[in-house]
């Protein structure tokens, strides 16, 4: 299920958008969720797991742009879309690793295209995953799906947004096969996905789902470089 944010203070430009994007998708036989805000505020007020944002600029109160950087700064590996009916924005654009530029009013082939290309993208990111196993059977594990691994000795705990599954492994042997997949050991018991790292501090990281994972103090600063390094790849804002 891809998930869509459209948002965009004037209605009926923000139904219209949103009603091009769903007809795009069905074409396409993508299922899809789109969402229509219409305030900058009421979109960082959601708590839905958006893969793609399309984001109008010029809004009153809290204008397109700030509410990327914001986005950014708790969502740093989705994409935005910004439109616009001005070409006066498109070099800030960069400033929050945005996915494209569309002028309105919007070219309904432009819109597929980049459509077709956010999708192969979210598809990519998100198909990678680790095969697990328990009790004679092979499960497949997607690690867009895992918040993150608790380690108890060779015990381990995969906390995912479908709950909690149990495996015995050594924590040498995952860390291995999730080398350079996005994820950080922040303390001996926690494996975290640095994709879902809402808040952090010396002592501890809040994810977006609320959990909160203590950190060791000797991880602190390569957690830090982690995370930034992270940032990097994926669009944040440093």
């Amino acid at each position: 299920m891809l998930w869509v944010a459209v948002c965009d203070d004037e209605i009926m430009e923000c139904c219209n958008i949103a009603g091009k994007i769903k007809e795009i998708l069905k074409e396409m036989k993508i299922p899809c969720m789109i969402r229509q805000f219409y305030s900058g505020q009421e979109l960082l007020r959601s708590s839905d797991n958006f893969d793609i944002i399309f984001l109008d600029i010029i809004m009153r109160d809290l204008d397109g742009m700030r509410t990327a950087h914001i986005f950014r700064k708790k969502a740093f590996d989705k994409i935005i879309v910004f439109i616009s009916s001005s070409r006066e924005y498109v070099f800030k654009a960069y400033d929050v690793e945005a996915f494209q530029y569309l002028l309105k009013p919007v070219d309904e082939k432009k819109l597929r295209s980049v459509l077709q290309k956010a999708v192969l993208k979210v598809e990519d990111h998100s198909q990678e995953f680790i095969i697990v196993s328990k009790e004679r059977q092979k499960k497949k594990l997607f690690l867009d799906d895992i918040y993150y691994f608790e380690i108890k000795g060779r015990i381990i705990d995969i906390h995912g947004t479908d709950g909690i599954f149990t495996y015995y492994e050594q924590i040498g042997v995952l860390e291995n096969s999730l080398q350079q997949k996005g994820f950080f050991r922040c303390h001996k018991s926690y494996l975290i996905n640095l994709k879902y790292v809402d808040v952090y501090n010396r002592q501890e990281v809040i994810l977006d789902n609320g959990e909160r994972i203590v950190i060791a103090k000797r991880r602190y600063e390569e957690f830090c470089k982690a995370i930034l390094e992270y940032m990097r790849k994926n669009g944040g804002i440093i």
